[in-house]
């Protein structure tokens, strides 16, 4: 295992559970999981948490069975995932106009187009979440995909920018807070579900993920490996159990274990003289549920769930001859027997089901590749990204730095040789190599005192952009 790696945890509050899983990428780019707890969740309701007290002891439940896992992990900082009824969306596009047009493309130039679309005007009461870039524009170029190191005088892009109500962030915050822990980063979920079960083929392609939560579906289309789209649809595992319930009269918990057991999301697939015996209650006599009916029931929830899946893909035109990639189902409601038929049905689309093992290196517990721990696998590949590009960026500037040093050694070296000439004639050969190194120092020192100015702008920069 990479020791120099840090470990790096995933929270995801869902509407059903509460999972933490810490993990660590080994030498060959593959994530050790470290950790792993998981706790019932009651104080969320379709992704949004409504009771803080709730949602804290939850929290902590999967913390400690967290702990319990790996005694010597220490969890100070998660990555945790968000979505909800509240979760928009919208494109926009932004330029900067660069003064220096003799220098490269810089990563700062690129900070500064996306911090400057933070202050796009939105609702009052929402907050920005996330702004994503697309395709950059520089001069008259477009569709770039990296425009670092390239030469222009006007950068722009194209952009993806997520929000989120302000209140439901606070509320998520505030129970993370209050569980002893500090939050790095809010991650939409579909994106991090995203990370987790697709590889670079799939970006390329073109695919939509479907994440299937208790209280939520959430939609994120990628086309030629740039996000196109993110949506969140208001139905999940939830709503079918509840539906379950009122249809069958039954209580929430038998509606749950019914749909995990017995459940099918094609009615067409179910046997017509399949039967489930419901205990009575209170010395009622047993019922009898048609597992025909149950078939029905969850169904109709989703072909919902996927009529408003084909809806989102339209309203981007993105047809099925656009995703070769097809629909990757994830989440835990996307285990349900016969979905991905019923889902190649409804959008005319190719389905199949994606497993949070596609980064993941081997030794992890089972559990752990299915489906419904996908958003959390995902949030710690989200905190690796941005642990790898921010040592990147603070490469590039130790290059920079010590070459700009080696510079200014080699200049302050050859006028040093130049006074030494003169230097000859009026002293000894030991007086000349004091009076260098003199020189020598104090030509060091300024230069030291420049680049330590220049890291500190650097970190101050970069707490700045945080803020």
């Amino acid at each position: 295992m990479n020791q120099e790696a840090p470990i790096i945890v995933g929270l995801d509050i869902g509407t059903t559970k509460i999972a933490a899983i810490a993990g660590r990428k080994n030498e060959y780019g593959k994530l050790e999981i470290l950790g792993f707890g998981k706790a019932p969740s009651f104080g969320v309701q379709h992704g949004m948490v409504l009771n803080i007290d709730q949602t804290i002891k939850a929290i902590r439940q999967a913390l400690e069975n967290c702990y319990a896992s790996n005694p010597n992990l220490e969890i100070n900082e998660v990555y945790v995932g968000i979505a909800g009824h509240h979760i928009k969306s919208l494109q926009t596009r932004g330029d900067i106009v660069r003064s220096d047009t003799d220098a490269e493309i810089s990563q700062k130039d690129i900070d500064q187009l996306i911090n400057d679309q933070y202050k796009t005007v939105i609702p009052a009461s929402d907050q920005i979440i996330d702004v994503i870039p697309q395709q950059y524009i520089v001069d008259s170029l477009q569709n770039i995909t990296y425009p670092i190191g390239m030469s222009g005088v006007k950068v722009g892009a194209n952009f993806h920018i997520i929000t989120g109500d302000k209140n439901a962030i606070r509320n998520i915050n505030r129970s993370v807070e209050k569980s002893g822990l500090k939050i790095h980063d809010l991650v939409l979920q579909p994106l991090a579900s995203a990370a987790a079960v697709m590889c670079d083929m799939d970006f390329e392609a073109g695919v939509a993920i479907v994440d299937i939560g208790g209280g939520t579906t959430d939609l994120a289309v990628f086309y030629e490996g740039v996000l196109k789209h993110t949506a969140v649809i208001p139905y999940g595992g939830e709503n079918i159990t509840n539906d379950i319930k009122n249809g069958l009269g039954v209580l929430k918990t038998q509606a749950e274990q019914m749909k995990v057991q017995f459940g099918y999301a094609l009615a067409d697939e179910a046997k017509n003289n399949a039967y489930i015996t419901i205990p009575g209650l209170r010395g009622q006599s047993p019922k009898e549920i048609s597992v025909k009916n149950l078939a029905h029931i969850i169904q109709a929830r989703m072909s919902e769930i996927m009529d408003f899946v084909v809806y989102h893909l339209k309203q981007i035109g993105m047809d099925n001859k656009m995703l070769n990639g097809g629909i990757i189902l994830t989440g835990g409601g996307s285990q349900l027997k016969h979905l991905i038929q019923l889902t190649e049905y409804t959008t005319g689309v190719s389905a199949r089901i994606g497993y949070p093992n596609e980064h993941l290196a081997n030794g992890h517990i089972d559990e752990l590749t299915r489906p419904m721990y996908a958003t959390c696998v995902g949030l710690i590949l989200k905190g690796y990204n941005d642990y790898e590009n921010d040592r990147r960026a603070l490469e590039e500037n130790y290059v920079k730095i010590n070459t700009s040093y080696l510079r200014k050694e080699q200049a302050a070296n050859a006028t040093i040789e130049e006074e030494a000439d003169d230097w000859q004639e009026e002293s000894s050969a030991e007086q000349v190599q004091e009076k260098r190194a003199k020189k020598r120092n104090a030509s060091l020192k300024t230069f030291l005192d420049g680049m330590k100015t220049k890291i500190i702008d650097m970190f101050t920069e970069e707490e700045d952009a945080k803020l």
